[in-house]
């Protein structure tokens, strides 16, 4: 880690920051991102080289003088560790200071276990990537965790977890000073898999038109991440984007949030899985019965399956949660006008008829202007978004404490 840390300029921050989001840029292309003039770049680049926090890589392809160089975080900076902990799952991935994944770590989980367990798990799995790849704790420059509930984003805590009611005012970033001296960034999942698109379409430039969009997260639990002007918007509190527990159906069913009728207990899910153990118990779904049979369960996959294979029960029951999804997509679309929504989940991929009930039902409820150019479609990552943004988010909140400005990512 570079000795001079605490001596960074704001410009040479913001030209580090800058630097984040882009694929081993060149000096002219630094100074046509920040609109600083090119001797102002030199001069920054050369502090910055000087005192280990850049180095340069290959040569770039000229364009009549002098051939450009890529610049790069030094790799002397250590490792960045990202954890995207959903309701029943956890991933790890340890990447280089670029950003570059070097591995991965997936097991099941269950939040509802409590930090303990759940903490303890992966643990384990963060002993063993780093043990694989030589990284002792101390080369750890950044980690960044999202979870599946609220989180207060300036103090990192869950404040009253829907799905993580044994999380309640849980201090992880305590915990995770115990163990590391690298600074731990907090955030909901659902805002990592946004930041984490939002990295993706960046560095692949893949459009100057994605700096307003949505990411939706259709699983045990449904949130929105939501990107506002080219970064994640949180909210005055951390809070926003929880679309989860907008109520569709004040008659529905009772959500863990206590209240009726919430998107979440009407299309997440564990809702899915009761309605076909409900067919299968009233004799209505054969199909559904005989998938039962064979794997021991009902979830997803299973409905999935069913109506894969032509079954009506199946088909009403994944048509009804997405025109559910859409009908609520379509109040943000006319209060935010995105260019895109991104799905991501496992209630998201359970086929085609589930996105087009979502885009039915948005074109449906929208109004044309707001809809003229709007995409619909699966996150671009697939399930490496909420590891991208995790990874994305510890290097931002990373770079900003190692600064010595305090301030949050």
């Amino acid at each position: 880690m570079p000795t001079t840390a605490l001596s960074l300029s704001r410009d040479e921050f913001e030209l580090l920051e800058k630097l984040l989001w882009m694929d081993g840029p060149s000096r002219h292309e630094l100074a046509a991102r920040t609109g600083h003039s090119k001797s102002k770049i030199a001069s920054l680049v050369a502090h910055l080289l000087d005192d280990g926090w850049l180095e340069e890589g290959e040569s770039q392809e000229s364009s009549g003088g002098r051939r450009p160089t890529s610049l790069h975080l030094s790799h002397q900076l250590g490792f960045i560790v990202g954890i995207d902990l959903g309701a029943t799952s956890v991933d790890v991935v340890l990447c280089d200071v670029n950003l570059t994944v070097l591995g991965t770590r997936t097991a099941a989980t269950s939040v509802s276990l409590g930090p303990g367990p759940v903490l303890a798990q992966i643990g384990g799995l963060l002993d063993d990537l780093l043990t694989c790849h030589g990284v002792p704790p101390e080369g750890v420059f950044g980690l960044g965790m999202g979870v599946p509930g609220p989180v207060e984003f300036r103090t990192g805590l869950l404040i009253n977890p829907p799905l993580m009611p044994r999380w309640e005012g849980f201090n992880l970033r305590e915990h995770f000073a115990a163990l590391f001296e690298a600074p731990l960034a907090v955030d909901n999942d659902v805002n990592l898999m946004a930041l984490g698109e939002l990295h993706h379409v960046r560095q692949r430039g893949l459009g100057t038109d994605l700096e307003n969009f949505l990411v939706v997260k259709l699983g045990t639990g449904i949130g929105c991440g939501i990107i506002a002007r080219g970064d994640v918007f949180r909210g005055a509190d951390g809070a926003a984007g929880d679309i989860g527990h907008i109520c569709v159906d004040p008659d529905g069913p009772r959500c863990y949030c206590g209240n009726p009728g919430c998107l979440e207990a009407l299309a997440g899910a564990p809702h899915i899985a009761r309605e076909a153990a409900q067919a299968v118990e009233s004799g209505a779904s054969p199909i559904l019965a005989d998938l039962a049979r064979q794997h021991g369960e009902l979830g997803t996959r299973e409905v999935a399956q069913a109506a894969r294979l032509g079954d009506p029960v199946a088909n009403h029951i994944v048509q009804t949660a997405g025109s559910r999804v859409g009908q609520v997509l379509a109040g943000l679309v006319n209060f935010f006008n995105p260019s895109q929504i991104l799905l991501g989940g496992g209630v998201a991929h359970m086929g085609p008829l589930m996105l087009a009930s979502v885009r039915q039902s948005v074109y449906a409820r929208s109004l044309p202007l707001s809809t003229r150019k709007l995409r619909i479609d699966y996150t671009h990552l697939q399930d490496a978004s909420g590891r991208r943004g995790a990874a994305v988010l510890a290097l931002r909140h990373a770079l900003t404490v190692q600064a010595g400005l305090r301030g949050e990512a």
